[in-house]
């Protein structure tokens, strides 16, 4: 292809979409660690080190409202609230799952060190 030639492909409207959810740090995160099952609120924090309280309350809030997980409260006592992933949030595991295999043969230490 000719680099001076206006011809470029446009990015899918759909892989927009979708980056516009998983492309915000700490959201794939999130769902990965949501592929092992439903976590509560600190549970999850545990899991996804060096998020904040009030990120991780926004991220969460982000995902439901993409239908990608659900929260559910239980009136207990104790009352205690457990996220899980929805149907969708459920189908995104095997993409991450590709997605770290490749990065894992494909993206150098220096590079994933600088994302961290």
């Amino acid at each position: 292809m000719d680099p001076g030639h206006d011809t470029a492909k446009s990015c899918d409207a759909t892989v927009t979409l979708a980056f516009s959810i998983l492309g915000k740090r700490w959201n794939g995160m999130i769902v990965d660690v949501l592929g092992g099952g439903p976590l509560s609120f600190v549970a999850l924090r545990r899991a996804v080190p060096g998020i904040s309280d009030a990120m991780l309350s926004d991220r969460l809030t982000e995902l439901a409202d993409a239908n990608l997980l659900s929260r559910r409260v239980d009136p207990g006592p104790p009352v205690t609230v457990a996220y899980a992933l929805t149907e969708g949030g459920e189908q995104l595991i095997p993409v991450l799952a590709q997605l770290g295999q490749w990065a894992s043969a494909n993206l150098t230490v220096a590079a994933k060190a600088a994302a961290e």
